[in-house]
């Protein structure tokens, strides 16, 4: 049984993952060691282990395409096009509940009593 285990995690380890199982390899592996130490329950913990690998995977990667957009934007000449497509991305991945560029455009708001006219 163990041995079993060990060819599919070697086997699993030499194919290249897909773009749509990005994490989830790993996060299975992880998950199915996890779960059959828990109590036999290794399918489980590998299905579980997936899905988090997959979650944390597609965050990262959306957490450091929101840090290029805001570096991009930052070194493109004021009032460009390019700046504008850069904010909108932003602004995207800031709907999308990214940390980094919820931040940025909570920076760039206007203070609520400045919007106003108000001391």
């Amino acid at each position: 049984m163990v041995a079993m285990a060990g060819a599919v995690a070697v086997s699993l380890a030499v194919v290249p993952p897909r773009a749509q199982a990005i994490g989830c390899l790993s996060g299975a592996a992880a998950g199915a060691v996890a779960g059959h130490v828990a109590g036999h329950h290794g399918v489980i913990g590998a299905i579980g282990g997936c899905v988090v690998g997959h979650h944390l995977a597609v965050k990262k990667k959306r957490e450091a395409q929101a840090r290029k957009l805001i570096t991009d934007y930052d070194i493109a000449p004021a009032g460009s096009a390019r700046q504008a497509k850069d904010a909108a991305g932003i602004e995207a991945l800031a709907r999308k509940k990214v940390d980094v560029a919820v931040q940025w455009e909570a920076a760039r708001r206007p203070a609520a009593g400045s919007a106003m006219g108000n001391p």
